[in-house]
Formats: C-alpha cells, sequence, structure tokens
C-alpha cells in the first residue's frame, strides 16, 4: 500500500477520533479515489523542459560505406564485416538480425 509521507500525521486524538464505522464506509467506497481525467488534455498542458529545438541546427560528418562494412538487408544499418551472419543471394544479413 502507497504511503504519502507529506500527509499531515495523525495524533493519536484523532486516530481514536475515527470510529470502525466511518473506517469501514471509507474502505467500501472504492469510487472515491478514482479521477476522472482526460489523458489527451492533460497532455497538451505538459511541456517538456528543453523539447523545443526548433532553431538548433545539427552538424554531422558522415563518412562513406568502408570497404570492410557491408548494410544489413534487414535492418539497413551498416555493419563491420565480423558482424556478418550469412549471404543469401547476395542479401547480407547481421548477426543481431539472424539471432
Amino acid at each position: 500500500m502507497a504511503t504519502d509521507y507529506d500527509a499531515p500525521r495523525k495524533t493519536e486524538e484523532d486516530l481514536s477520533e475515527d470510529s470502525l464505522e466511518e473506517l469501514k464506509a471509507r474502505r467500501s467506497d472504492k469510487s472515491s479515489g478514482v479521477v476522472d481525467e482526460d489523458e489527451t488534455e492533460a497532455a497538451e498542458g505538459f511541456e517538456l523542459p528543453g523539447a523545443d529545438l526548433s532553431g538548433e541546427e545539427l552538424s554531422v560528418r558522415v563518412l562513406p560505406r568502408q570497404a570492410d562494412e557491408f548494410t544489413c538487408s534487414s535492418c539497413f544499418l551498416v555493419h563491420h564485416r565480423s558482424q556478418l551472419a550469412y549471404e543469401k543471394n547476395g542479401q547480407q544479413v547481421c548477426t543481431e538480425c539472424a539471432a
């Protein structure tokens, strides 16, 4: 059961005031803990910090495929020749996709 450690703590006087009937009524009222909230509406107002990257420009140096590399015909990633699992009809497959 989850405990809210930030909630104010009850003293012994407060605990003794809670009757057994009240506690049973709270326990049987299951709908009181349910919050009806639209997830889409809640997500619209939520903004991640640093999420606006519209003004940023990336600069990445792209190298062509080297002689000791191949492109996997399944995942289309470029791998080193040591990761070649098999070649069938000219189609090369990496060890990750072959597993």
